[in-house]
């Protein structure tokens, strides 16, 4: 059974925030983004001597009466900026688990809701296998992005994804032009830190999201289980497995995943790029609200 996050009311709580980006990306004209070089809005920023070549009709004739010196005026620069959404669609993200798919679409729709709302262009990147699809295009305004988000509450989620390829494999992913998220539960053998310095070396913000379930944060098994990997070829797969669960079993499995996030983490923070780790019995909401505010990327 399919569940979904997405309604007006979703939506409507968004309005009152933004995603804050960086300064020192370069972006495109026409956005809201302030950044460090001098532009032509109207917001006055500061001056500089007139130098042979520059535009006259910017000289500050009052002062020229002052101090016998030309003098241009400079103005503040606003850009518009690209978001990427990578989404991993993999069987992990939704089998036997349909709530953790439509947290990360939730995610998605936010992240990509914040940037129309805020007048920049958005895409998912949807990673499938080593590839990415994207088949809603760039998506500038409301309208066009309020289409496309009965396609992403429709996903199919299945087979493996290697992350690292799919991201080195999509064209167009820009350059210094705004913010990359990857949205994945990250329980994978494929090279993530690959992605993650390909869109770093593109001169890219980056952002990792980590989704998990409430039993995968804290498994409460107890006993024989038959554990079947949803991204398995078969139930002969070796990555199936029949074992007894025991308390040092848990604890080794608790200390894993603390170490993994710990990794996610500290690779991600020496690349300056943002890691969140959220689980999916938290409402959407706070976890916006709150986690988001905490890594910097929204205001």
């Amino acid at each position: 059974m399919k569940v979904s996050y997405l309604n007006d009311a979703f939506f409507s709580r968004l309005e009152t925030l933004a995603l804050n980006l960086r300064a020192n990306l370069a972006g495109f004209f026409g956005g809201k983004h302030l950044v460090k070089t001098y532009g032509q809005t109207v917001e006055f920023a500061d001056y500089r001597e007139y130098m042979l070549g520059d535009d006259i009709r910017r000289i500050d004739w009052n002062l020229y009466s002052r101090f016998e010196k030309y003098f241009l005026k400079l103005f503040t620069d606003e850009r518009q900026m690209h978001v990427q959404i990578f989404l991993d669609c993999s069987a992990s993200m939704e089998r036997e688990a349909p709530r953790k798919a439509a947290y990360a679409v939730a995610f998605a729709a936010a992240l990509g809701f914040l940037a129309v709302h805020n007048m920049d262009k958005v895409s998912f990147k949807l990673m499938k296998g080593d590839k990415c699809e994207d088949p809603f295009g760039t998506i500038v305004g409301k309208t066009t992005f309020f289409r496309a988000m009965s396609g992403l509450e429709n996903l199919e989620f299945d087979d493996d994804v290697d992350i690292g390829a799919a991201v080195t494999n999509c064209p167009d992913t820009g350059s210094n032009d705004g913010l990359s998220v990857i949205i994945s539960d990250f329980m994978t053998d494929s090279d993530w830190k690959k992605a993650v310095d390909y869109l770093t070396f593109k001169k890219r913000q980056v952002l990792l999201i980590q989704v998990l379930t409430p039993e995968e944060d804290d498994p409460a098994y107890d006993g024989r289980v038959h554990l079947v990997d949803s991204e398995a070829l078969g139930m002969e797969d070796p990555k199936n497995m029949k074992l007894r669960i025991t308390r040092s079993m848990l604890r080794a499995y608790q200390e894993a995943l603390r170490d993994f996030r710990g990794e996610l983490k500290s690779f991600c923070n020496s690349r300056e790029a943002g890691f969140l780790s959220v689980i999916t019995d938290r409402p959407v909401e706070k976890a916006l609200f709150g986690e988001l505010l905490k890594v910097g990327v929204m205001s």
